[in-house]
Parts: structure tokens; C-alpha cells; sequence
């Protein structure tokens, strides 16, 4: 058996979101990707993020990712992602996000976009608003909001997808579907099989290999193997 315990979701999240970023927009955000110009590149505002995370401390930090992004009208956008990786809901996540989101707009003045990505294993926890209010003065603050095993019953979807994101997807939902070694290690080698018939470059299958070997960790003994 592969020790729960030793699994770290956040880590490889946060790397293969610095990788493969713009695929990442494309497979939970298919919309907000078509409203990005792409070529005019992006950039990730990390020191930004940290000056707003250390002003707010609301709880636990998670995969949380502030990126200038660019429309097709030229204008600048910021694109603040939070990737809940916690195998348990967390009450305060809406308000975290609400708070990141104001905080950002008031330091700096520019359109915010803050979307939520949750790669929890409940059904039920899915917020996308968060709401406060009295006496008919009342914030709404709505964001979109993708749930990661929603992906379990699109699997067939994954598999064909060019997208190189879906790999990352894949490996985070077969790590919480199976703690044991030899399960985990199949499907180590389908998915690798899966890039190179593929045909991603040598670069790309090192890179996504060790995201996908961070994920599915498994015994030392068969991670020698």
C-alpha cells in the first residue's frame, strides 16, 4: 500500500501550473481561454500575491496563483487561481477568495478574475459565491468554479485529449482513487504509453513524468522498480 500520508497534491499542482498554464485555462476554463491573447504571453505575479496573502491570513494556503494575462483587445487582466487541494471542504474558502479578490483590485487597480479549482474528493463542497450583508447594504461576489472529479465520469474525454494539462488531471484522480502500489504503478506506465503515443516531445514527457511521479507516489520499493 502507498502511504497516504505522503502524498502531496500541492507541490505538483503548483509546478505543472507554471508549466502548462494557458492548457490549464483551456481544459477548466474553455471560455476565459478563447478571451486570452496568448501570444502576447503571460506572466506570473508571485510577489504581488505573496504582499496580499501576508495582509490577509485566512487560513491554510493553498496552490494559489496570480497571472497577468492579456485580452484581445490589448487590455491587462490579472487572473488569481486557487486550487484546493485539502481532501476536505473548507468553510471559509469563499471568503478567502473574496478577500484575495478585493484586496488585489484595491493594491493595484486592475480587472481581477478569480477562479476556483477544487480537487477535493467530496461531491457536495462546490462554492461559488460568497455573500455579506445588512439592512439592504449587501456584497455578492461570484467566481467560476471547476470541480476536478467531476472529470471521473469524462474520462474517455481525458484520454483523447491533445491537451497536456489532462495528464495532470489524470494522475490526481487515479492517486486518490488508489492507495496501493501496483494499482498506482499501472497506471504510472499507461500514462506515460499515453504521452509518447502522443508524441509530446522529450522535454514535455520528462516534465509531466515527474509531476505524474509526484503524484502517484508509491512504495520505495517499487519506486526503485
Amino acid at each position: 500500500m502507498a502511504d497516504p500520508s505522503r502524498d502531496d497534491f500541492d507541490s505538483p499542482w503548483k509546478e505543472a501550473l507554471e508549466r502548462y498554464f494557458p492548457e490549464f485555462v483551456a481544459l477548466f476554463f474553455p471560455r476565459i481561454h478563447a478571451a486570452v491573447a496568448w501570444v502576447r504571453g503571460h506572466v506570473f505575479l508571485d510577489k504581488e500575491l505573496q504582499q496580499v496573502v501576508r495582509d490577509a491570513e485566512l487560513g491554510r494556503r493553498y496552490a494559489d496563483k496570480l497571472v497577468q494575462v492579456y485580452t484581445h483587445e490589448g487590455a491587462e487582466a490579472w487572473v488569481l487561481i486557487h486550487v484546493e487541494v485539502q481532501g476536505e471542504p473548507e468553510r471559509g474558502f469563499a471568503e478567502r477568495m473574496y478577500v484575495y479578490h478585493y484586496r488585489l483590485f484595491d493594491r493595484y487597480r486592475v480587472d481581477v478574475v478569480s477562479l476556483a479549482v477544487l480537487a477535493d474528493e467530496t461531491s457536495s463542497f462546490r462554492p461559488r459565491e460568497y455573500r455579506r450583508g445588512r439592512w439592504g447594504c449587501q456584497v455578492v461576489f461570484r467566481f467560476p468554479m471547476a470541480k476536478v472529479r467531476h472529470w471521473r465520469n469524462r474520462w474517455a474525454k481525458l484520454e483523447a485529449s491533445p491537451n497536456r494539462f489532462a495528464l495532470v488531471v489524470m494522475a490526481h484522480l487515479k492517486a486518490q482513487e488508489s492507495k496501493d502500489g501496483l494499482t498506482r504503478k499501472g497506471w504510472k506506465l499507461r500514462l506515460v504509453r499515453l504521452m509518447y503515443q502522443r508524441g509530446y516531445a522529450r522535454e514535455d514527457i520528462l516534465e509531466l513524468f515527474r509531476v505524474i511521479d509526484w503524484l502517484l507516489r508509491q512504495p520505495e520499493d517499487l519506486e526503485r522498480e
